[in-house]
């Protein structure tokens, strides 16, 4: 850049006229370094350059920091699903509930099935001979009127159902088969129980 046109014609002249020993090497124009001529203008100052620096790396970091917490975002609502569980435990409480309305109701004693009393008679047949009724459950019966072996013989099948309910016996008269014992007790007492079952009365 610093060898012009109109110095390059004076340089061939003087190499044609035998005087190029007088031209001088180097830079045509005089200077002698490739430097600005009004000194450096870049990175004239090291805490200016400390300064950049630093400012970038924060910017960096503040960057880094965003983008992790956007990235956790997502995560923070799984808490929601507590609710559930709380009403998964609070279910149970019901069947208690379901449980005693289950539980038949002990019958009425207006109910028409209900065998029929009488007045507590002269003769009173001892109802423990029927295996089933034991002290306590012939005091039930004779609260209901029934203080005979053919009242019991008597019983159809709905008042079976009720007198069973009544005790809360869960079909144990029809299991016991208390008709057909009490049939055989008012025919002919302990013998014909004997005959008919094969051993006596408990």
């Amino acid at each position: 850049e610093d060898l012009t046109p109109e110095r390059l014609a004076e340089i061939i002249e003087h190499y044609e006229g035998g005087k190029g020993a007088s031209v001088t090497p180097g830079p045509q124009n005089g200077r002698t370094g490739s430097e600005p001529a009004g000194g450096l203008t870049t990175l004239t100052s090291e805490k200016a350059i400390l300064k950049s620096t630093r400012e970038r790396e924060a910017k960096a970091a503040a960057k880094a920091a965003r983008d992790a917490a956007q990235a956790a975002a997502p995560a923070d609502p799984a808490p929601a699903a507590a609710p559930a569980k709380l009403a998964a435990v609070e279910t149970p409480k019901a069947t208690p509930a379901k449980t005693a309305a289950a539980k038949p109701a002990k019958p009425s004693l207006e109910d028409k099935n209900r065998p029929a009393g009488i007045d507590r008679p002269v003769a009173v047949d001892d109802l423990k001979l029927i295996s089933g009724v034991g002290p306590k459950i012939e005091g039930i019966l004779h609260s209901l009127g029934i203080f005979t072996f053919a009242q019991v013989a008597s019983w159809k099948k709905a008042e079976r159902e009720w007198v069973d309910g009544y005790l809360s016996f869960h079909g144990r008269i029809d299991r016991d088969d208390w008709v057909k014992q009490a049939k055989a007790l008012a025919k002919g007492g302990v013998a014909e129980y004997i005959r008919v079952f094969g051993k006596k009365p408990v």
